[in-house]
């Protein structure tokens, strides 16, 4: 399993996005095999972290029409900077509740 790491200063963050946000997540979950997505803002710091099975997954994902344009929409409104971060997943464990 691979996680990307997002992590972004946001500049501005508005309805489009919010719209965008939650379509980008819709669509890495349904269509590209996505495994988990999980994101959080606190002030001006955002970071996500999705789940993903292979690293072709991940390539298709990036490289999909609709996700391009918010990855462009990012850069030109919602962010400052971002890095991306992709990492295997070596070990995993847990404890259950």
């Amino acid at each position: 399993m691979y996680v990307v790491i997002f992590r972004a200063t946001v500049r501005t963050l508005d309805a489009e996005y919010a719209r965008a946000a939650a379509r980008m997540r819709e669509l890495a979950l349904a269509e590209f095999g996505c495994l988990g997505f999980h994101a959080v803002t606190e002030g001006i710091e955002e970071i996500a972290l999705s789940y993903w099975p292979d690293p072709s997954a991940i390539r298709a994902w990036k490289a999909h029409p609709e996700h391009l344009l918010a990855q462009q929409a990012g850069r030109e409104r919602w962010y400052a900077s971002y890095s991306v971060e992709v990492a295997e997943i070596t070990r995993a464990y847990g404890f259950p509740a």
